[in-house]
């Protein structure tokens, strides 16, 4: 049901621009709405609140991702896996890579606290060991507060040139709980509070204390009396709240907003005399975050059409890569819309093309071998006329020579090797005049299975004797064929022994089978397990004298004569051969009246 989803290409456009439209109407009521409100004191409310959100939210970030560096350092040295050196290579490596991090102690049960530190970090503003004992015994941890889970985050300054924020955690293990700390700088937190003109920011804990603030002379923190109770607003979370109140004589508004760790509330407030200020400061905030908004749209338009015009592109250069003749290409259908549909079709085309091209070059390969035979016959009808005369006299003159002679006499036996070799010569002669002769075979129609019991009841006795099985294998109600029997059994002859002496005495089988193809040909098939052979050595198979048999076994004219034969009967033979597995000699024959495929 899946698979037939569409989500046509049109409807992504659409789509695209009804998100653009949307975004852009939806920025400008929302700037509209907010610059016609009567009440300029709800816009102050309303970005104070914003500004706290924004502060407790990325207060939350940045301390979610100290907790997380800490449980990494807490891995690394707890972990027994790891040897000593490399274990020490890593943890110096993990201050270089959080370079915020001063000073990390891990409190275990029953045992010494143990602190590692960024050495060069405090040499560089002039400090050494005996500073970070001094801040840690300055701000004792809670530990029974911390294994019951909560976060422990204070202000952990002990100098001005370096002030510091102490962050603990309880980490689980199997062996139990164990506390982690660590002494980081405060620059980024304390950077927050800049971030914003017009607006003093700070961040208190539960108990009123500024934890971004420390005195010059006693590093003690401030306190800040708020009009609200902050233990209440932090045990609620999510959303937080908005109060006019008065500080040091003066009317301030104030957002609070509660940071979700260590119970700490981000604070956001404003003297009331700046409203008017404040309300064309916000007016420029809104611009900059519709022109922001804006291009952000304009920005996932482009990714949407990026994603729409991908799949094109690739279809093009998949089209150049055809038009060059690289077929075996396919693309991969990145959605189900209309696009999807054109891949599909252009890897079915491809895939069509690759077999087309397969087919054209086995054709041409066919046409080279038959150009070959023909070139080939040609010259050897005129060498092989040639040699058979000079021969005749060679053999003649040996006889006459052994009938005058003693089979005693050392002659005797080099002239009967002549005479052999002279008869041998005269057959290879005779099998060229035969492979090149153009003689008018008279065709009939015949029956395949008969060609094939005969040629086996000639052969089987043969291949039995050298332990090899011929099996017969029929298709009922073969069409018959026109054609040549004898010359048909002469092929089938040549490649059963063929097949048997490729065994070279070994035991096994040889099948012949025959059956009608997709196209309603008759198919012949010998089909052995013998030793196979590589592709170069089938390339050749059908090549005048080429041969793998030892020299004087053979003349290498069998399969180029039963190349010849099968092309006169308007048919193809072809081979396939594994080495190691065996190989198959494929005969294609036309039905009686039926054209060749």
């Amino acid at each position: 049901m899946l698979n037939k989803f569409r989500f046509p290409i049109r409807f992504k456009i659409l789509l695209t621009l009804l998100v653009v439209i949307t975004l852009v109407v939806s920025m400008i009521t929302f700037i509209m709405a907010n610059l016609f409100h009567a009440d300029k004191t709800t816009y102050i409310k309303d970005l104070t609140s914003t500004i706290a959100s924004n502060q407790a939210e990325k207060t939350r970030v940045l301390l979610e991702g100290y907790r997380k560096d800490l449980g990494l350092f807490s891995q690394l040295m707890l972990d027994r896996s790891i040897p000593s050196t490399s274990r020490n290579r890593l943890l110096q490596q993990s201050f270089v890579n959080f370079r915020e991090f001063v000073a990390v102690t891990l409190y275990q049960p029953d045992r010494d606290p143990v602190t590692i530190f960024d050495a060069e970090a405090l040499r560089s503003v002039g400090l050494d060991r005996s500073f970070l004992d001094q801040c840690q015994s300055a701000h004792p941890l809670p530990l029974a507060e911390i294994r019951s889970g909560q976060t422990h985050i204070i202000n952990a300054t002990c100098s001005t040139a370096f002030p510091l924020l102490m962050v603990a955690i309880n980490f689980e293990e199997k062996n139990g709980s164990t506390i982690i700390s660590g002494l980081i700088r405060l620059d980024r937190l304390t950077q927050f509070s800049r971030d914003t003109q017009g607006f003093e920011i700070f961040l208190i804990s539960t108990a009123g204390v500024d934890l971004l603030s420390a005195s010059a002379d006693s590093f003690q923190q401030r306190i800040v009396t708020l009009p609200l109770n902050l233990v209440e607003l932090d045990q609620k979370g999510g959303g937080g709240a908005v109060h006019e109140f008065a500080s040091s004589g003066d009317e301030m508004i104030g957002g609070f907003s509660p940071v979700g760790l260590g119970s700490l509330v981000a604070v956001a407030q404003v003297p009331k005399s700046a409203v008017y200020l404040t309300t064309r400061e916000l007016l420029s905030n809104m611009l900059y975050l519709s022109l922001v908004l804006l291009a952000l749209a304009a920005i996932m338009s482009l990714v949407w059409s990026r994603l729409i015009t991908r799949p094109l592109e690739l279809l093009s250069k998949a089209t150049r890569d055809v038009g060059q003749g690289r077929f075996d290409i396919s693309i991969k259908p990145s959605s189900r819309d209309e696009i999807g549909e054109l891949a599909n079709s252009f890897n079915t085309m491809a895939m069509e093309l690759d077999g087309r091209d397969q087919t054209i070059r086995q054709t041409q390969s066919a046409l080279i071998q038959s150009e070959k035979m023909s070139a080939f016959g040609q010259l050897g009808a005129g060498i092989a006329h040639e040699v058979r005369n000079p021969l005749a006299g060679i053999l003649g003159l040996t006889q006459l020579c052994l009938r005058k002679l003693d089979k005693e006499s050392p002659l005797y036996s080099n002239l009967e090797l002549i005479v052999k070799e002279t008869r041998r010569c005269q057959m290879i002669m005779d099998n060229l005049l035969r492979f090149a002769r153009k003689e008018e075979v008279a065709f009939d129609v015949i029956n395949v299975t008969d060609v094939i019991q005969d040629i086996a009841a000639i052969v089987e006795h043969q291949l039995e004797i050298n332990q090899v099985k011929l099996i017969r294998e029929f298709e009922t109600e073969l069409p018959q064929i026109e054609g040549n029997a004898n010359q048909l059994q002469q092929v089938l002859m040549n490649l059963t022994i063929n097949a048997q002496q490729a065994m070279k005495g070994e035991p096994g089988t040889v099948t012949i089978r025959a059956a009608r193809d997709n196209f309603g040909n008759v198919q012949i098939q010998v089909i052995d397990n013998g030793p196979g052979m590589s592709t170069s050595i089938c390339s050749r198979v059908f090549d005048p004298f080429f041969s793998t048999k030892p020299s004087g076994e053979g003349t290498g004219l069998g399969l180029s004569v039963s190349y010849g034969i099968i092309e006169e009967h308007k048919g193809s033979i072809r081979v396939d051969s594994t080495p190691g597995e065996g190989t198959i000699f494929t005969i294609t024959l036309p039905a009686h009246g039926t054209a060749r495929h």
